[in-house]
């Protein structure tokens, strides 16, 4: 069945309200809306990260389309692991302060699953990605000063690679993007594939100047 692709007249929709997700596909030219899917994130039943991240994606997707039809939806969750243990966002600054020293000095990886559903809010695609970063060892003063930005609240793993963050990274092997939330490459080609876009880049690019 052929559906519309995305364009201005017929933008995808994002069914986030990360401002993370929302500037890279920003940056990629992506016409496309938000609608936040405000699902219980807690309340999830898979064995590991990559099938919790899947599952959350697709619920978040499929939240959405219920309230708009005839777009393609796109939902997106974000996890850090280390070893098995996943990291959710911090509760306080000693939960934050707590996972920078568990990560410090070591290799975690943070996995982003995304769902795509077509028009008639039918999974299309589903995939976790998965980077690898290192983190540098940290003195307990860059651990402090790093918390008194304010910067690890409200993120995964207690940073943002994309921000003040980055000076924590060491190496990172993989999709940057993934760790910024959203694994633009992977992302793409798939919306090529199943026929939500035609081609890529945008021609004319939809971009601000």
């Amino acid at each position: 069945m052929n559906f519309k692709i995305i364009s201005k007249t017929s933008p995808l929709i994002l069914a986030s309200s990360s401002p993370r997700r929302k500037r890279l596909l920003k940056q990629m030219g992506f016409p496309f809306r938000i609608l936040t899917s405000d699902i219980d994130e807690n309340q999830v039943n898979a064995e590991d990260a990559d099938a919790i991240v899947c599952l959350l994606a697709e619920r978040k997707a499929l939240a959405v389309s219920e309230r708009t039809g005839g777009h393609w939806i796109l939902g997106a969750d974000t996890v850090v692991v280390l070893g098995e243990t996943i990291l959710g966002k911090p509760a306080d600054r000693d939960e934050a302060r707590s996972m920078l020293s568990s990560l410090e000095g070591k290799e975690h990886r943070v996995i982003t699953g995304f769902s795509i559903l077509d028009p008639q809010s039918r999974v299309a695609h589903l995939e976790a990605v998965t980077t690898l970063v290192r983190m540098k060892r940290l003195k307990s003063g860059e651990i402090e000063a790093y918390l008194d930005t304010g910067e690890p609240f409200g993120k995964a793993g207690s940073y943002a690679i994309q921000g003040i963050g980055a000076f924590l990274v060491e190496t990172i092997s993989g999709s940057y993007t993934n760790v910024v939330g959203l694994p633009v490459c992977a992302l793409i080609k798939s919306l090529v594939a199943v026929g939500a876009l035609e081609d890529f880049p945008f021609s004319p690019p939809e971009t601000e100047a």
